[in-house]
């Protein structure tokens, strides 16, 4: 079989192994859907914007967060965990030792990581429009903003993902090593706050990685275009947006190069 071939038979394995584990699922797939839920009905009677004379649901204005932060979760703290668990029970070492190539293992991950992503924005969606009455855009720019945000994001998160899967000492310390520093992007990158809202020299932090600039371009698909005013440049800021992203795809592909370990420590 060709390289190509054992990477979609091992995407299509990887992704029946995902919806097997019930806590990837809940933490990963559903917690964007939770959150978008608990966010919009607590704050269901709250504009966005009135100050600037542009007001928004807070719904509306959440949902492009929600949609960068699932992207996040279903690559990055997905791979970084369940690859540290492979490495820690032996399965990476015992996938080593067979005919397939690397190079398809790991596609077989980014592939059901992209398969994975789509399906649970397809149901945020869902769930924005049918329970919260949400509008989504009509443009076809615009769902090619989020087409070219979707795969850069989704690619970076994954590869940075597996990048990160050697930082965890153990599968047991794991969760703890990945969920907290990607909560705390979460809270200064604008999925839960207003990033204009934010102090300066907390919004410069998040420049610096990729949530803030994927929560960015995707407020740019999902909200009017009135609300670019809004952004702290005043722009949707899309080349930037898209060489960020693209600059921290290339930096995850060399540190997994570098860095990246089949085996536990203690096996030498």
């Amino acid at each position: 079989m060709s390289t190509s071939r054992i990477a979609v038979s091992r995407a299509s394995l990887e992704t029946r192994s995902y919806f097997r584990e019930r806590d990837s699922v809940i933490f990963s797939f559903l917690f964007p859907v939770i959150m978008l839920g608990i966010f919009a009905v607590v704050f269901g009677n709250e504009d966005v914007g009135e100050t600037s004379g542009v007001p928004i649901d807070f719904a509306q204005y959440f949902l492009p967060g929600m949609v960068a932060s699932g992207i996040m979760l279903v690559s990055f703290q997905t791979l970084a965990i369940s690859l540290a668990i492979e490495r820690e029970d032996g399965t990476l070492k015992r996938l080593r030792g067979t005919p397939m190539p690397p190079v398809s293992y790991f596609l077989g991950k980014v592939g059901m990581i992209l398969v994975v992503g789509l399906s649970q924005i397809a149901l945020l969606l869902a769930v924005a429009v049918l329970a919260f009455g949400v509008e989504l855009p009509s443009e076809p720019s615009k769902w090619l903003t989020f087409a070219w945000c979707y795969v850069l994001g989704t690619a970076g998160g994954a590869i940075l993902g597996i990048a990160y899967s050697s930082v965890p000492r153990s599968a047991k310390s794991a969760s703890a090593v990945v969920v907290g520093p990607l909560l705390v992007l979460q809270f200064i990158s604008g999925v839960f706050f207003v990033f204009a809202d934010l102090p300066s020299w907390l919004q410069n932090v998040a420049s610096v990685f990729p949530l803030k600039w994927l929560a960015q371009g995707m407020r740019s698909v999902f909200l009017p275009d009135r609300f670019e005013t809004l952004e702290v440049s005043a722009s949707w800021q899309h080349g930037p947006t898209a060489l960020i992203l693209s600059l921290w795809l290339v930096a995850g592909l060399v540190i997994c190069v570098r860095t990246f370990r089949w085996q536990r420590r203690d096996d030498g």
